[in-house]
């Protein structure tokens, strides 16, 4: 018995002595928690329970000469359910009504909706999407259906939210304007956007917030640590009207011609500002949007539009005058062992210099280069230095990538005697569309050359703080008695030379057309061959208000290649529409769609925009931008689909509004 008792005691020892090791290690560890490691439970339990929470800034807007939107942030709202939290009763007494509101608001029948929420709460869905892309008063009203209307909590209701960009017009100018870098969310480098990012993007915020419950979040404190600078505003140069309509006089060329792709440019001649840029690229499906910024980044070798600067040099270095006769032959000429041909059969024999550039002729401007400048090529190049051409036009825009003009050097190891009179009719060098035009812009500006501007001023809170002004490159590129005698032969190109056929007694306009062969050393050009169209002048032709460059790459060359017919309609089409109401007589080129003068458009929709609809308005015919305010100042949710005026719309006039309902529109 005294053995048993020992060994129960034994025992009793050994037991408590465990218990106070074991509590001795805990006191140790509490206070190497506290203690030793305190700062790092305490940073890692801060972490799980408290962020800084990031307040995104509100980017900038994008605003037109006029005023209008051409870029603009808006908030978008998903909406999810979580159909584990709700409690059953809730849920079985609400669904109905709710699936029933979804269905007005949604177009879907409500057993769909009735089905979809069932089916997520047998499979425990946390994170049903109930529907994408709402705007804001959308999302207010989906928040007071019933058991929406309960809350996260009762509810199940579950909100995310997000900024978008948007850009009212659609698609026109869009490589102009810019837009977000489908990779890179976020992450702009294209046009306006990506040129002027730094100053839209503002600065964003940060705000404490602490863990709750159930991945909620709330403030820890009433003010926000840092608060969210919003990004600035910029006023573009661009004109929405002008911007319409050099789009779709471009458009309706290119799909007429099957064109590769193409660009269109139109600038206010005194000051530079940049009115209106379309950049069009066909796809695989054949249909045309703005793919890449031709305008500003494709250097090509520009062809006949380049006469002008060829025939401004002899001119100027008193080489020839107008009345100068020049030896055409018979339509054909060799230059040191290369054949130079020009378009007119048989030649045009002795003509005058000026009439040289009248016809575009290849040899006359060939020869007159070459007998000019032969002895000292380099005395020509440095004429056309004089000009601007290699360093004022390197423009130095803000949207990224342009191209570099390229001028060969006599110095150069390949230059050879060739180069001169290829140069004379616009080879063996390269221009961008841009650069082309800002030196035609001198012209018609008696000889100052201004660089052109996209940006009129940045302004926060609509007050200024960054004024763009116009900016001389070249204050007299020639002289005056060369930019008349230019100026002179520009507009008989229009009214008897090579553009005859864009001719109008109603307007005056002045220009040059522009043809050269492209991919020509491909092994297969002669079998296919491939040509760039051009045309590139101002209007009025006495007192010049715009300027305006046409380009359009690979035509059909069945249905013809020549700049005078496939670019110069368009810059025809863009003079008339803003200068004139007078229909246009003498359609050509098979362009036969008679436009309503846009400034009618817009009187139309102003007129419309002002009276009370409670039933839904007829909006064929329209453009499309106004239509969709039109329909979105009335309440409908307007989705469109292609570019142009509208030609469909889903519902159908004179049925009464319903706020929220979505309206498809289709335009051609």
């Amino acid at each position: 018995m005294p053995v048993n008792e020992k060994n129960i005691s034994n025992r009793l020892y050994f037991v408590a002595g465990g218990m106070l090791l074991f509590a001795i290690l805990i006191i140790v560890k509490l206070v190497n928690i506290q203690f030793v490691d305190g700062d790092k439970y305490r940073d890692l339990a801060k972490k799980n329970t408290i962020k800084n929470s990031v307040i995104p800034s509100s980017r900038g807007n994008i605003y037109a000469d006029e005023g209008g939107l051409l870029a603009t942030s808006v908030p978008k709202y998903d909406i999810r359910f979580d159909a584990v939290t709700v409690p059953s009763s809730n849920f079985k007494e609400h669904i109905p009504a709710l699936s029933k509101e979804l269905s007005k608001m949604l177009g879907k029948p409500a057993t769909y909706y009735q089905n979809k929420f069932r089916k997520a709460r047998t499979n425990k869905n946390r994170y049903m999407l109930v529907v994408k892309d709402l705007g804001y008063s959308e999302y207010i009203k989906i928040k007071s259906f019933p058991l929406f209307n309960l809350g996260p909590y009762k509810g199940g209701i579950i909100v995310e939210q997000r900024t978008v960009r948007v850009r009212p017009i659609g698609r026109i100018g869009e490589r102009t304007v810019g837009h977000e870098i489908k990779t890179k969310p976020g992450y702009y480098e294209v046009g306006l956007e990506g040129a002027f990012d730094s100053l839209l993007r503002g600065k964003d915020g940060k705000r404490l917030k602490q863990k709750i419950a159930k991945g909620q979040w709330k403030p820890v404190y009433d003010e926000n640590e840092i608060e969210p600078q919003d990004g600035f505003d910029i006023y573009s140069t661009l004109n929405i009207n002008i911007q319409d309509i050099a789009h779709h006089a471009l458009l309706k060329q290119m799909e007429f011609y099957e064109a590769e792709h193409g660009t269109v440019i139109v600038m206010e001649v005194e000051t530079g500002k940049i009115k209106a840029v379309s950049n069009l690229g066909k796809t695989k499906n054949g249909k045309y949007y703005e793919k890449l910024n031709y305008a500003v980044g494709e250097s090509h070798e520009p062809g006949s539009t380049f006469k002008v600067m060829a025939m401004m040099a002899a001119l100027e270095d008193k080489v020839i005058d107008t009345s100068t006769v020049v030896d055409t032959q018979k339509g054909w000429k060799r230059f040191y062992g290369r054949t130079i041909y020009d378009s007119h059969h048989g030649g045009y024999g002795e003509i005058s210099a000026a009439k040289c550039l009248e016809v575009s002729s290849n040899i006359g401007l060939a020869t007159i280069i070459d007998e000019g400048y032969s002895e000292n090529p380099q005395k020509f190049i440095d004429r056309l230095n004089s000009f601007g051409i290699k360093d004022s036009l390197r423009l130095g825009i803000p949207i990224i990538g342009e191209g570099y003009p390229s001028i060969p050097e006599p110095k150069h190891p390949n230059w050879s005697k060739n180069a001169l009179p290829s140069m004379a009719y616009g080879y063996n060098l390269s221009l961008t569309p841009l650069q082309t035009l800002t030196f035609y812009n001198a012209i018609a500006n008696n000889g100052v050359m201004v660089k052109p501007r996209f940006i009129k001023e940045v302004r926060a809170w609509n007050e200024p703080i960054l004024v763009f002004e116009k900016e001389i490159i070249n204050p007299q590129i020639c002289s005056q008695k060369t930019i008349l005698e230019i100026r002179e032969i520009l507009k008989n190109i229009v009214e008897r030379g090579t553009g005859k056929g864009l001719y109008s007694p109603y307007f005056s306009m002045a220009g040059k057309t522009g043809t050269a062969q492209t991919e020509y050393w491909m092994k297969d050009w002669k079998e296919n061959r491939r040509y760039v169209s051009s045309f590139a002048g101002y209007f009025p032709a006495e007192n010049p208000k715009y300027s305006c460059i046409v380009v359009i790459h690979k035509p059909s060359t069945e249905k013809g290649y020549y700049g005078a017919d496939v670019s110069g309609p368009v810059f025809k089409r863009i003079a008339q529409k803003i200068f004139t109401d007078a229909p246009l007589l003498a359609e050509i080129n098979k362009i036969n769609e008679e436009d309503a003068l846009v400034a009618d458009d817009y009187e139309n929709y102003y007129e419309n925009a002002q009276k009370e609809f409670s039933e839904v308005p007829n909006v064929l015919g329209m453009a499309g931008m106004d239509a969709v305010s039109l329909l979105e100042n009335i309440g409908l949710k307007v989705k469109i689909i292609g570019n142009g005026e509208v030609s469909k719309q889903s519902i159908v006039s004179g049925k009464r509004v319903t706020k929220g309902e979505q309206i498809i529109l289709n335009l051609s």
